[in-house]
């Protein structure tokens, strides 16, 4: 019997289990030499405390109090390496480890089947991932050491939360500064000297396109620069209604209301371990940004349980670097596209350690920022609408427990649900995201109007920098001061309140909502009450 074929000690690795995929379907093993690349996640010296929100870490502090300890690191790096793997990266400050090594090396020391897979409705010549069912194993030697395995199925984890319209199609609609007029962003504010970070899961931008745009505002193309993680890039497809509409519209919101600031743009793989991967490479960066935007989500069922944890807990060293997380809570409604009948929040903006952001109907007068009506966007069946409802896995935080987060799927707090009782609510806070009264934007050579919540998380990015730049320092875990023990039905300060419509399962009522959350932002309100 070769070392191969010599049995391992595996233990099985809690929360790895992965629930079917609909529209997916394997057709075949991989070539048993086909290489493989991993992302595992340790666990932390110590636990974070939530005092470590309230006055920004150093990376290096961090680090050396919550990272992984030495003594992990190299049991991880002289277990695995003794398997046949090969560790081509380690981060002990995010905990991270990168393996890789033959598929069937792979497959032996994790406890798991991989196989070639592909979209039921492809064709011929479609993209093939690999998939895994099932749990994962991990060698006796690490149990309790690694709490997570990534990166094993390469099938797209996340989708882009925008919504696309020809521009011919719609009549109401803004440019990005305007939307800084109506929504009061605090003069004398740019974002000079912060930094705004943007996760991308596919497409590009193209430099020719932001000049264009930002010449046609009479605004000098603010600094975009781009960074690959695991083999991502800035590789535009030429398809305007793909992910090249994303990342144009986050740059282009983000760029055009804090102009100053400097724009890093992460592109990764669209896997849970890419998704995590850029995240992290972003939060632990020099110098350390004010916001990380993502526009990119999935149902929280559509993760596994380790992903989920692994992806908060990255979350969680954001904020105690200072680093203030905006992310989309989602375009399909309360039921986040799950066809079962019942709510359903996105991932990652369900985690209490980032900032969800709900959409809106806008209709307002451009010139002076008067607001003629908006409400909770939802366009119907098929148009669209805010996310938002109740966490399955995330428990109430206590900034959100005197506002009236529903435990019940019809938005009253009778009665159990998937959701919940006791759930973090989604979302925190809105602003316009119905495409029939979007943004003006330009990609692929092409003006166009998007909408979509992925367009809210990079206004709130930029206001988040603008409030940094005035307060002059970070704003890292923004809620307990947003939320600061508003009760019930009140208004919280620097917001305006929306109280009309629903997200399918949840109305909007007086103070916060699971459509609309405390409402949209009166910027220059918000950077007194901050």
């Amino acid at each position: 019997m070769t070392d191969a074929e010599q049995p391992l000690d595996l233990v099985p690795l809690p929360g790895s289990e992965r629930p079917e995929r609909p529209g997916f379907r394997a057709h075949g093993g991989l070539a048993p030499d086909s290489r493989v690349d991993a992302t595992l996640v340790l666990r932390r010296r110590a636990e974070l405390p939530q005092s470590a929100f309230a006055e920004p870490l150093s990376r290096d502090e961090l680090a050396e109090r919550y990272g992984a300890s030495p003594q992990d690191v190299e049991l991880v790096r002289s277990t695995l390496e003794g398997l046949g793997l090969t560790v081509d990266e380690v981060d002990a400050g995010a905990r991270r480890v990168r393996v890789s090594g033959p598929v069937q090396t792979v497959a032996r020391v994790f406890g798991t089947d991989l196989a070639e897979s592909s979209a039921e409705d492809a064709g011929e010549g479609a993209t093939v991932y690999r998939q895994r069912t099932g749990g994962l194993s991990i060698p006796a030697a690490l149990a309790g050491v690694v709490t997570a395995v990534l990166g094993l199925d390469d099938r797209p984890q996340a989708r882009a939360q925008y919504r696309y319209v020809p521009a011919a199609a719609v009549n109401t609609s803004y440019t990005p500064p305007q939307l800084g007029t109506v929504y009061a962003f605090p003069d004398g504010t740019d974002g000079s000297g912060q930094t705004i970070a943007i996760i991308e899961l596919g497409g590009g931008y193209v430099q020719e396109d932001l000049d264009t745009y930002f010449a046609g505002l009479g605004i000098p193309t603010p600094s975009v620069r781009a960074v690959g993680v695991d083999g991502g890039s800035n590789a535009p497809d030429g398809n305007p209604n793909g992910a090249d509409g994303e990342v144009m519209l986050d740059i282009e919101v983000a760029g055009a209301l804090a102009p100053k600031a400097e724009i890093v743009v992460y592109f990764a793989p669209n896997t849970d371990a890419g998704f995590l991967d850029a995240v992290t490479t972003a939060a632990h960066a020099d110098p350390t940004p004010a916001a990380i935007s993502i526009s990119w989500g999935q149902s929280e069922d559509g993760w596994t349980a380790q992903a989920r944890t692994a992806f908060d807990e990255a979350l969680q060293d954001a904020a105690a670097l200072g680093v203030t997380t905006t992310a989309a809570a989602g375009d399909d409604g309360s039921s986040d596209r799950v066809g079962d009948g019942r709510p359903h929040v996105d991932f990652p903006a369900s985690s209490p350690h980032a900032l969800a952001c709900g959409g809106t109907r806008l209709e307002a007068d451009t010139s002076t920022g008067t607001v003629r009506s908006e409400i909770v966007w939802n366009n119907g069946t098929g148009g669209g609408a805010t996310g938002g409802g109740v966490s399955a896995v995330f428990p109430l935080p206590s900034w959100q427990a005197g506002v009236g987060v529903p435990s019940g799927a019809d938005g009253t707090d009778a009665g159990g649900s998937a959701n919940g009782p006791g759930g973090r609510g989604v979302p925190d806070v809105s602003a316009v995201a119905d495409p029939q009264t979007g943004y003006r934007i330009r990609v692929d050579g092409q003006d166009t109007v998007i909408g979509g919540t992925s367009a809210v998380a990079p206004l709130w990015a930029a206001l988040v920098a603008r409030l940094a730049q005035s307060t002059g320092k970070p704003l890292g875990l923004l809620q307990p001061r947003l939320y600061d023990s508003v009760p019930a039905g009140k208004v919280a300060d620097g917001f305006r309140d929306i109280t009309t419509g629903d997200n399918g399962a949840y109305r909007a009522t007086a103070g916060w909502d699971a459509c609309t959350g405390l409402g949209v932002p009166d910027g220059t309100r918000l950077l007194s009450s901050l």
